[in-house]
């Protein structure tokens, strides 16, 4: 009778843990779901539910399903193809999306977003309908076509607005307002409206343009291969993985989110999701080893906005940067690795010294994952290992591998239980898909418009010549102008539409000045991306601080410290292109450059946080960031210079070190 009074005991504080246990992970997933609504613009949704979020997933999986049948077998012509797309976006976006943040009505949709939705659809589909007249007929058009086109263009615009946020339409309103007072010669309004809606909405230099196009045919299908991806339990893999290789060293639970982040990065391309997904696991951990709150916010935002750049799939924009350089995709995967690779160290021996200064230990060995048992999944590796191999050696087409890949994460799915596809799964990851690329698709038809204008006023020349004259023919000054270009649009324009409009306007600028063409895309690209973690706009640091409980600002603050390597990278790139494989005359010229690149972000690093064996006085600190920064100058002087000042500052801290203990 005891025995059986004790097994009951048992029994409840079992169910209690396990309750306490389901109400914590119901806890964090409330907290994910709010920080994802406030910071992701994609996450502020229509609530459906029963027969009406049927037909919605359903409209969601036909849409995926037609870009997946377009992508691959469509041989229609490229207008008609292009405006039945954007028709759907139009469509999807109105039903999707709300007109503000917190109007969620379940089951509900305003009339006036009906009648948007119809008009918005009909506009696309009008030019769907009429392609052939309307390419045939020249530039005669009627003024009810031109109605149409403005119809089109503010739709999309809306669309946008609430998928994307409000900044783009700020930046394409004051290019757009450009155009129709100053930057057209055409003598009256009417006639530069006339141009303006002939060029953006019915040619292929506007909404049609290639952000569009790539989108349409790459993006998209890369995004519903990561949705697949993604049920395949390779997330909790990789941070599985991270755990057990770097969880029990000193700070190891930052160091976790930095290995996990770069992990993740392989297969999403989204800064705020990839800090709020691993952040919800990671973010917790560092602050129970000792981490402050603004820190481990810090480190997950910085680690995961690093997953844009990270191959194999990396961000959006590097499938337009292929597109636009006119190089193949797999080049692109090839030279973004050294720059991804030190971006990833830099951060790592920030969060080491970090760890080290504050005396933080890892967790115990106990308490992670086996690698001896995480082995027994590397099977879930298989569908990134495959499209990796169909891409380089170019045995298939990019989507066609993308295809095959979704094909083969559906296979690997099926050897575990635990994360098995059923038929309604993969419906689910085709409805995501859908829902996943209505905003990467929105802005890119901005973007479209924004490089319209440019090409239409002729503003790219004006704005080339004018930072040519500015920099006086020094690199440096037109790398900082471009660099603050990059940052400040960054701040409201998402990477994809940020990196069209600087590829159009500043990096023709550092072509000019001797960057080639390659690095002179890679700059951009990167500071681009960066803007996710720099003040006042820095929308992944914020995530990450309001999963920590920690003052933002000090959260972005810390993020940038941290991710110094981002800033340092583009411009070790620029100044010596043999980072991304350009003008490589040995393999010895790739390992010197990798040394010296890694020995001054080290310097960096430690200047920046007053740490390197032992706590840096005023006068090591300086020592630490001259050193750093004079390695990061390409040059045999500048790099004895700087491997002078690093080696004797560990030179003086080792005998320091030495004598303190005698």
């Amino acid at each position: 009778m005891i025995f059986k009074k004790k097994d009951n005991m048992n029994d409840k504080s079992t169910a209690a843990v396990n309750t306490s246990a389901a109400a914590n992970a119901d806890d964090i997933q409330s907290s994910v779901d709010d920080v994802m609504k406030k910071f992701d613009r994609e996450s502020n949704v229509r609530l459906w539910e029963g027969t009406p979020k049927l037909i919605v997933n359903g409209l969601l999986v036909a849409f995926s399903c037609f870009c997946i049948y377009v992508t691959l077998w469509g041989t229609f012509l490229e207008e008609i193809r292009l405006t039945s797309f954007m028709a759907c976006i139009v469509f999807l976006g109105f039903l999707i999306f709300p007109v503000k943040k917190g109007a969620q009505r379940v089951n509900y949709i305003p009339w006036y977003d009906i009648i948007f939705m119809i008009v918005g659809t009909g506009a696309f589909l009008y030019f769907t309908f009429n392609a052939v007249a309307i390419i045939q007929q020249g530039s005669k058009f009627s003024t009810a076509q031109i109605m149409i086109g403005v119809v089109g263009i503010l739709a999309l615009a809306e669309v946008c607005r609430r998928s994307v946020g409000i900044p783009i339409l700020i930046v394409a309103g004051a290019f757009m307002i450009y155009a129709l007072t100053v930057g057209l010669s055409n003598p009256t309004f009417m006639r530069r409206l006339n141009y303006a809606v002939r060029l953006l909405f019915y040619s292929k230099e506007g909404i049609l343009s290639t952000p569009v196009n790539t989108c349409s045919k790459f993006i998209v299908i890369f995004i519903i291969f990561g949705a697949f991806l993604e049920r395949t339990g390779i997330s909790d893999f990789f941070i599985d993985c991270a755990n057990a290789l770097v969880g029990s060293f000193a700070g190891g639970p930052a160091k976790v989110a930095v290995v996990s982040s770069a992990l993740l990065g392989m297969v999403s391309g989204s800064s705020v999701a990839n800090t709020v997904g691993s952040g919800s696991v990671t973010i917790p951990l560092m602050k129970k080893t000792g981490y402050k709150g603004e820190f481990a916010g810090a480190v997950e935002a910085a680690a995961s906005t690093g997953g844009q750049i990270m191959p194999p799939i990396m961000g959006a924009a590097a499938f337009l940067m292929a597109d636009i350089v006119g190089i193949p995709y797999s080049n692109i995967i090839s030279r973004a690795i050294l720059p991804a690779v030190l971006y990833f160290t830099g951060i790592f021996i920030a969060v080491h010294l970090e760890a080290k200064k504050n005396n933080l230990k890892g967790i115990p060995r106990e308490e992670l994952p086996k690698m001896s048992i995480l082995i027994r999944d590397i099977y879930l590796l298989l569908p990134i290992v495959i499209l990796v191999y169909l891409v380089t050696t170019n045995t298939k087409t990019i989507q066609t591998a993308a295809a095959i890949s979704i094909v083969v994460a559906i296979a690997v799915s099926m050897v575990n239980k635990k994360n098995r596809m059923t038929p309604k799964t993969i419906l689910e990851a085709l409805a995501a898909g859908g829902k996943g690329s209505i905003s990467v698709a929105a802005a890119c038809g901005i973007a479209g418009i924004i490089s319209g204008v440019i090409t239409m006023t002729g503003l790219a020349n004006v704005l080339i010549n004018g930072i040519v004259a500015l920099a006086a023919n020094r690199l440096i000054i037109a790398l900082v102008l471009t660099m603050l270009c990059c940052i400040v649009l960054g701040m409201g324009v998402p990477t994809t539409a940020n990196y069209c409009i600087m590829a159009a306007t500043c990096a023709p600028i550092l072509v000019r000045m001797g960057v080639p063409t390659i690095a002179a895309h890679f700059f951009v690209f990167y500071f681009g991306i960066v803007a996710d973690i720099t003040p006042p706009v820095a929308l992944a640091a914020y995530a990450g601080a309001a999963i920590a409980k920690a003052n933002p600002m000090k959260t972005a603050l810390n993020a940038t410290r941290l991710a110094i390597a981002a800033f340092l990278v583009p411009y070790i790139l620029a100044m010596n292109p043999v980072m991304v494989l350009v003008d490589v005359q040995s393999p010895m010229q790739i390992v010197m450059l990798v040394i010296t690149a890694f020995v001054g972000i080290c310097g960096v690093s430690a200047g920046l946080s007053g740490y390197l064996l032992d706590d840096l006085n005023p006068l090591q600190r300086i020592m630490a960031l001259l050193g750093g920064l004079t390695l990061l100058i390409p040059g045999t002087a500048t790099d004895l210079i700087g491997i002078a000042l690093v080696a004797a500052l560990v030179v003086w801290q080792t005998a320091a070190k030495k004598k303190a203990k005698a």
